[in-house]
């Protein structure tokens, strides 16, 4: 987290830097023609960033800032770079609902009322309690998508064919996750599962999966705070006891707390299915949703 002083200060200078570009060569924005290597997009998260060259293919350049699974994206802080490309960018694409509140910052420092913003939490129509992982649930991903579709069309009119077609072929392509979801459902509909945080709701829920680890448990580590001591212990004794078959584990939010979960479900022989907030390297979208639902399938039927 920033302090008060320490982002009053980056964002001041932020602001003299984004200042100075603006006089040098100005703003891109809608009704501007898009650059030699396309429509200019940045997107807070790499999902999203892949989402969008999907979509665009090559008439988009795309710059995706959260991109390493190995990095709490909570604790994600930007720097004038970041900014720099941000003030550039004639589309941009971000979580909202707090999860990447920085790029508020970023883009408050570089006023433009042309540039367009895409708020994935606000066109989502599913929506968990206290859960931004909005990219988790399949039928958000298609209204992103759409949405998306729709921005890239008024940035590039003349190559609004393209970026229609290729909306139906990710369409299609999405139903293949959603065959796999419905396959694991078919099969392990209500068993007991334990999660570390709230993220995998969006995916158990669809799966009919008995989620039994306490929701303030997984509310607490997805916000970056100690559970209650009652929710730790009941989270412990469910792996204890076997009350669980399978411990789902966001490997990306690790705490001393969530540490002893994973070795406590290792020493009761309990399936772990590691999953992820960003994309790892490599993957698209799907071929990311389908590995982890696979590897949960396979958990599931041990």
């Amino acid at each position: 987290m920033f302090s008060v002083r320490r982002a009053s200060l980056w964002l001041a200078f932020s602001i003299v830097v984004v200042f100075l570009l603006s006089a040098c060569g100005g703003l891109a924005g809608p009704g501007t023609p898009a650059s030699s290597t396309g429509v200019n997009v940045v997107a807070a998260e790499n999902f999203y960033g892949d989402i969008v060259k999907q979509l665009g293919g090559s008439h988009v350049s795309v710059t995706s800032l959260l991109s390493d699974p190995n990095v709490d994206p909570h604790e994600y802080e930007s720097g004038v770079q970041t900014a720099i490309l941000v003030s550039k960018a004639q589309l941009v694409i971000k979580n909202g609902a707090g999860y990447d509140s920085w790029m508020d910052r970023l883009l408050a420092a570089s006023p433009n009322s042309n540039r367009m913003v895409l708020t994935a939490y606000d066109i989502a129509p599913v929506k968990l309690q206290d859960n931004e992982h909005v990219w988790y649930s399949i039928v958000n991903v298609q209204a992103i998508a759409q949405a998306i579709n729709g921005d890239l069309k008024k940035l590039d009119a003349a190559d609004a064919a393209t970026f229609d077609s290729n909306l139906q072929a990710f369409t299609q392509s999405i139903q293949q996750i959603q065959q796999k979801i419905d396959g694991i459902k078919g099969k392990y509909a209500g068993t007991p599962v334990g999660l570390t945080e709230t993220i995998y709701l969006y995916q158990s829920g669809p799966l009919d999966l008995n989620v039994l680890t306490p929701f303030e448990f997984q509310k607490a580590i997805a916000e970056g705070n100690d559970p209650p001591a009652n929710a730790v212990l009941t989270a412990e004794n469910q792996i204890i006891k076997h009350q669980i078959k399978v411990l789902i584990y966001n490997k990306q939010t690790v705490t001393p707390t969530t540490t002893k979960l994973l070795n406590d479900a290792r020493t009761a022989n309990i399936p772990i299915v590691p999953v992820t907030e960003t994309m790892p390297p490599g993957k698209t979208y799907q071929t990311w949703m389908l590995e982890q639902l696979n590897s949960l399938e396979q958990a599931l039927g041990q």
